[in-house]
Parts: structure tokens; sequence; C-alpha cells
């Protein structure tokens, strides 16, 4: 007799459970394609760095010589010394408050902040045994693929739509140590996606893997994404591009975040003799996009 009742008390449920997708498709509502994979994905079970790597997709890296620092065979360079200085500092400031997950910004596009994002995450594997990933949280207009020679997709706007999991959506290359999550399908409601709670979720989840997490945000004084990407992090470090970007913008990017949020300011574009810096075109905030220049 148990048996039966058991069988019975199943059937009952999934009778329930089929009601409860019936009200929904009759409310209008959109229906959840796979209620057990979201489930699933909204877990917070953690998660081990093995089981990270071996769960996540391997892709052939072609990055962009001319923006990426650390891929090449060479040692020297100004800009390479310069990150290992930015790395320097950032240490220094970690002895006196928590940081690991830091978000890079600026005021406008095409100041450079995407290059900084990449190079800083690639200098900071460059010391044996730590780890970093880099996050491309810019939605409306996500480029770090291209420095990479990567997919756009999937990336964090599939995972923040509930379409991918977190081992779908992270991409390990030819740089041990070095991740990488793309940008995803470009997104007309980013803020929106940003403020849903699963980009919580995914860092909490990602934190405990690696020794920092960089994240490449939209211009601060364009967009609202800056500021709430921001809540997710423990400081922000704001690009200035030299005898570029213009005082008001850079002050109202500065007012976007509280001053305990702010590490610093990295000024970029300063021409030294010898450098590999490029410009990054933002099309989709209406600049007119410009030859790259070295």
């Amino acid at each position: 007799m148990s048996r039966i009742h058991e069988a019975l008390k199943r059937a009952e449920q999934e009778r329930g459970t089929q009601i409860g997708l019936d009200q929904v498709a009759e409310s209008g509502m959109p229906p959840i394609a796979n209620p057990r994979m979201s489930a699933n994905m909204m877990t917070d079970a953690p998660v081990t760095f093995e089981a990270l790597q071996a769960r996540t997709a391997r892709v052939s890296w072609n990055p962009d010589p001319l923006s990426m620092l650390f891929f090449g065979g060479a040692d020297q360079g100004v800009g390479k010394e310069e990150m290992r200085t930015l790395r320097s500092r950032l240490y220094q400031l970690r002895e006196r408050k928590p940081l690991k997950k830091i978000l890079i910004t600026s005021a406008l596009p095409k100041e450079g902040k995407s290059f900084l994002a990449a190079n800083l995450a690639q200098v900071l594997v460059q010391q044996r045994g730590r780890r970093a990933l880099l996050i491309d949280a810019d939605l409306r207009a996500p480029r770090l693929h291209q420095s990479f020679g990567t997919a756009v997709q999937p990336g964090l706007s599939d995972y923040l739509l509930g379409e991918k999991d977190e081992f779908s959506v992270i991409q390990q290359g030819s740089m041990d140590n070095l991740f990488l999550i793309p940008g995803g399908q470009q997104a007309s409601n980013a803020a929106e996606l940003v403020a849903n709670g699963r980009l919580k979720t995914l860092m909490g989840r990602m934190e405990a893997m690696f020794d920092w997490i960089i994240v490449d945000s939209p211009p601060a004084a364009l967009v609202s994404d800056a500021s709430l990407l921001a809540n997710y992090c423990d400081g922000v470090l704001m690009v200035v591009r030299s005898s570029v970007t213009p005082s008001e913008p850079a002050r109202r990017a500065r007012l976007e975040f509280p001053p305990e949020q702010l590490l610093g300011v990295v000024l970029n574009g300063i021409e030294p003799k010898a450098s590999s810096y490029a410009i990054y075109h933002y099309p989709a905030y209406g600049q007119e996009p410009e030859s790259k220049k070295v």
C-alpha cells in the first residue's frame, strides 16, 4: 500500500506543477524554458577551481598584438612596466583593505579602459600561481572579445538573462590562470540586467576561486551601469586620457562613486617614446569610429 500511496503522491505533485505552468502560460507571462536548469544555475553551492577548469570551454584566442601586451615574447616595454607598477600599487592597497574585485571605468569612450582592464588581468597572472577572471560588463558595446580574438557569445548578458550557467560563459585560453567572460549578446536593458541579482550570485561564486576579478564597465558619465556594477566590486579605477578627457565629464564620472570606492586614477595616452597604447572605439554610444592609433 505504501508504494501505491507514494505513486499517487508523485502523480499529484506532477499534476500540480503542470497546472502551475498552464496558469503562467494563460497569464501571458514568459515561462522558464527549463525550470530545473534555471534553479541549478542560481544555486549557491560552492564550486572548486578544479571543477571550473574541467567544465569551462578551452578556446583558441587570437590576441590583438597592438593592444595585448603580455601575449608576445618580449619582456620589456614601457607599457609592460607601467602595468607592473600598477600591479604593485594594487598589492600595496590590498595590505590596507580587502581588495579583489576591481571595476575599470572612464568618463567617456575611447579613453583606454578596456585596454587597461585586459592588460591588468594579464600582468596579474604573470606572478606564479595567481589567478584572474576578466569580465566584460559593457553590455551595451562589448569589446574585450575583439582584443582576445574570440567569440562574444555566450557571455555575461546570456548568464544574466538566465540562458546560460557560469560554466558556459567562462573561457580558458592560451595564458595560464587567465579566464575571460565576454560580453555576450548586446542588451538594450543593460542596467536592469546588472541589477537583477544574478551578477551578485556570479561574483560570490567566483570570488573564492580567483585572486583577482577585473570588471570592464561602460563609461560612467554616459550611463548608470558603472555605478551599479561598482556595488559588486571592492574598488574602482578610473581611466583618464591625457589632453583628451574634458574636465566636466571626468568630474561627473567621479561623482558616480563614493570616495571610499575610488582606488585612483590612471592617466593614459601620455605618449612616451616607445608605447603600445591603442585607442578603442564605441560606436554604440554615438561616437564616430576612427582609425586605430599606436
